[in-house]
């Protein structure tokens, strides 16, 4: 069977804003930008210590449930303080610093930065 190349058409690209969330003109788009970061975090830290949901859950104070939620980016249930607090009993710390804003007022706003 031969195989046929389809061609991209010809519509405009607009390139995204690295912020999905804001893109799709999302509330809270910072927010939920830095939520999404910090589950992935989490979800990697789970990993990295070979904890099946159950396990998880269990080191987490939650049920499996929410550990299923968390993992598949259904973070309505999740706060940042919650999320913060899951990081902590990980045995990771959390550090927030607040600095002035060096760009536009409308890029200022709540970053994820993981070391």
């Amino acid at each position: 069977m031969k195989k046929t190349r389809q061609r991209i058409s010809d519509e405009k690209v607009i390139p995204g804003s690295g912020n999905i969330f804001a893109d799709l003109g999302l509330a809270n788009p910072a927010e939920a930008i830095a939520k999404a970061r910090l589950a992935d975090v989490i979800c990697r830290f789970l990993d990295e210590q070979g904890l099946n949901q159950k396990e998880a859950a269990r080191r987490l104070g939650v049920d499996q449930p929410k550990i299923s939620a968390l993992r598949h980016g259904r973070l309505r249930g999740f706060s940042m303080e919650r999320l913060i607090h899951f990081l902590n009993r990980l045995r990771h710390s959390v550090t927030i610093r607040i600095e002035p804003a060096t760009k536009p007022a409308a890029e200022v706003g709540l970053y994820v930065a993981v070391a």
